[in-house]
């Protein structure tokens, strides 16, 4: 079973390394044109940053907090971006589930600009406070050859920073789950009443790490939960995209996790109890 489970594990993070060195190479190759699209008006910013945070990964999710931060994009973006993007999982579901992980990437982009046009209606509506842009600091242009990608970016970023983590959260879930399967009722074992797992799946999607929401793709993937969990956990979780707002205002964290949670339950319940 441990050989299994780690076969598996190694097809799944070869294909995320792949992944992500690409989104890497995109990322620092159309940044510019990316922000001056972005910052040009509200539903820009909503629109755009909802597509961003569709990409898998996180970077896009960073690279909008810090617009964010510079008070250059506002909280729908900010809210936008959040729904939208499910962090290194997604990297995951497109090696596990690859035409339901297309399926929910398209859904939280649509998804991600409707919450995001709400939820900058309602911060102007509420007269929403947040904490005071950073100045805007000019950094050197990044050296972009081939060199410095390779060493910075695949090997320090993709290979040092996030495969050995991805490596371990992917191979013990599968291994806890394969063990669970073959000596235990798994499906007896989850609650009855699905809409607790539904509930536990967003409250489990507060925590700012991509790991801990692999249960809910593996038990998807194992026909054990329906759609509407997984997508729960998917609008909810952010991966690591609210770590640099974090730093940044404990309250703009606060008030884009309560809202995300909240929309993101309440698509889920409305899914579940149509039978989704």
């Amino acid at each position: 079973m441990i050989q299994e489970v780690f076969f598996e594990t190694t097809k799944i993070i070869a294909i995320v390394a792949v992944l992500m060195v690409l989104i890497d190479w995109i990322e620092i190759n159309f940044r510019d044109k990316i922000q001056r699209y972005l910052t040009a008006k509200s539903s820009n910013q909503i629109v755009g940053s909802s597509l961003l945070g569709a990409i898998p990964g996180c970077i896009d999710a960073f690279f909008i907090v810090s617009l964010y931060s510079h008070g250059l994009v506002g909280f729908g973006a900010l809210a936008a971006v959040m729904l939208s993007t499910a962090g290194d999982e997604a990297f995951i579901m497109l090696a596990m589930i690859p035409e339901t992980a297309l399926l929910i990437f398209f859904i939280c982009f649509v998804l991600g600009i409707v919450g995001g046009f709400l939820a900058e209606k309602i911060a102007k509506k509420i007269k929403l406070k947040r904490a005071k842009p950073c100045p805007i600091e000019i950094h050197p242009g990044e050296e972009k050859g081939g060199r410095h990608f390779l060493i910075e970016h695949v090997y320090k970023h993709v290979i040092k920073k996030h495969i050995p983590k991805l490596f371990l959260w992917i191979f013990f879930t599968l291994l806890a789950i394969e063990f669970l399967m073959q000596n235990f009722d798994l499906a007896a074992m989850l609650p009855e009443n699905m809409l607790l797992v539904l509930i536990l799946a967003a409250l489990v999607g507060i925590i700012p790490e991509s790991g801990p929401h692999l249960i809910f793709l593996v038990l998807f993937a194992e026909g054990l939960i329906p759609f509407s969990v997984l997508l729960t956990s998917s609008l909810v979780q952010d991966g690591h995209g609210l770590l640099p707002l974090l730093s940044y205002s404990l309250r703009d964290t606060i008030h884009v996790k309560l809202f995300n949670v909240a929309f993101g339950l309440s698509v889920g319940i409305i899914l579940f109890l149509i039978g989704v």
